[in-house]
């Protein structure tokens, strides 16, 4: 198992959004022309004018509409019943404002995405949609998406990512007992080799609320479930209701291997068939109503192809751009080719923290391991070959292959991918938790 730093940022990104696409349904947030899509009964709106202010910027009623459009229009394409207008406006603000607050904090942070780091983002969207970056502009037209607006958004969105990384992931810890106890528990819960596709409500409670509030909240986590047991369409009541990040997606948390669920999650719906909704659960960050919609079954561990691999990476700052960091490691490589030591480079200059120590290296891995430009490196070099400088998402690599095996990955494989699982379960509940303490250490007016 690894927790090389290039391994643990590949899986914060997995973790943070769904993988962006030119699929309309893939982004639930895609930029569209709010005049293509806006429902008849809307009200009218202030368009420019501000909606919220959010400590020292602000929300316009334009980016609601905006948003607003684009949500009516995916729902309308997926036969969605749409929720009302008010309820609707209400929760793309709050997502707005969510959004505003942690890009105050990336940038107080000096959390930046380069030109660089942003194009080879939108060449990995390209290359996974059969395309040339130079024909991503015309595909993303052919969709009504203004390419310009695209592109800040995937900005946004890698921001956004870096940030959760950040204050979120790099701070979960999983310690051997925790592991072996999930492994454990992991034989009475969902299976690993079954994925649920699950939709999800939260009822937000929030850390200060009174037992009178809290009360309150449970009893309209009763109704709105007996709303859902009743017919009511659930995607709809998780539009109106829930305090999730998921909630304009109807609350739809797509599909999840068991063992990557919340436990508490892993544990009710391991008894429930497609169809089925759950009573109200209650944790930390509120009560939970889920939604099983679908369930299949997929494969387990067996003989995988694997490289063993080290690297350098160096990102661009204020003081070398992209032309002086590639030349920089072309002259490393250049040096090691001559007989200098590859791992010494690595543990004085590597930006990766996780496998600096370890002079670069990154160990045994499989495919879909790492990010696809790297990979696509790796899988074009001879044992002990050191590849040209390149860039990724993540800057410039200097990348030798060290040798290719065939290994049976069964019990590996089942313990790495506990690993990974009991990680983003305990992500998934942090996030909702650092995403509210954020909103409520900030300082929000609606009233303007």
């Amino acid at each position: 198992m690894s927790s090389k730093a290039i391994l643990t940022l590949c899986s914060a990104l997995a973790l943070w959004l769904p993988a962006v696409s030119l699929a309309a349904e893939a982004d639930p947030l895609a930029r569209r022309p709010a005049s293509n899509a806006m429902p008849d009964d809307l009200p009218g709106q202030r368009l420019d004018k501000i909606a919220a202010i959010v400590n020292e910027g602000i929300v316009t009623e334009s980016e609601v509409v905006d948003q607003m459009g684009s949500i009516v229009a995916r729902m309308r394409e997926q036969n969605t019943p749409l929720p009302d207008a008010e309820v609707l406006h209400k929760q793309v603000l709050d997502r707005l404002i969510l959004q505003e607050i942690q890009m105050q904090r990336a940038a107080k942070l000096g959390l930046k995405v380069s030109d660089e780091q942003l194009n080879a983002a939108l060449t990995d969207i390209a290359q996974r949609n059969n395309l040339q970056l130079a024909q991503l502009p015309a595909a993303v037209a052919q969709q009504g998406i203004d390419y310009r607006t695209f592109r800040d958004g995937i900005r946004k969105d890698i921001t956004l990512q870096g940030l959760r990384q950040r204050d979120v992931i790099s701070r979960i810890n999983v310690t051997p007992r925790e592991l072996e106890q999930f492994i454990e528990r992991q034989k009475k819960t969902a299976s690993g080799a079954s994925e649920y596709n699950i939709s999800h409500i939260l009822i937000a409670v929030p850390e200060d609320a009174s037992q009178g509030q809290v009360d309150e909240l449970a009893r309209r986590a009763d109704e709105v479930y007996e709303r859902a047991v009743g017919g009511e369409d659930f995607g709809r009541l998780a539009v109106a209701y829930s305090g999730s990040q998921t909630a304009l997606e109807g609350g739809s948390l797509g599909w999840r291997k068991g063992p990557e669920l919340p436990t508490f999650l892993s544990e009710v719906v391991v008894s429930m068939k497609p169809g089925d909704i759950s009573k109200p659960m209650r944790t930390p960050s509120g009560y939970h109503l889920v939604k099983l919609n679908d369930q299949r079954t997929t494969g387990g561990g067996g003989v995988q192809d694997q490289v063993h691999v080290r690297h350098i990476l160096m990102t661009t700052n204020e003081l070398q751009d992209d032309a002086t960091v590639r030349q920089r490691l072309s002259d490393i490589r250049s040096r090691v080719l001559k007989g200098e030591d590859f791992a010494a480079f690595a543990t004085t200059l590597s930006e990766d923290p996780g496998s600096s120590v370890d002079g670069g290296d990154l160990g045994w891995h499989g495919a879909g391991t790492f990010d696809p430009k790297f990979e696509s490196v790796v899988d074009g070099l001879q044992e002990s070959e050191i590849a040209e400088p390149f860039q990724s998402r993540f800057g410039w690599h200097l990348v030798q292959l060290l040798g290719r095996r065939k290994f049976d990955t069964t019990e590996e494989t089942q313990r790495n991918q506990a690993f990974q699982q009991l990680r983003q379960s305990k992500a998934d509940e942090e996030t909702e938790l650092w995403l509210r303490r954020l909103r409520d250490e900030a300082y929000v007016d609606t009233d303007v």
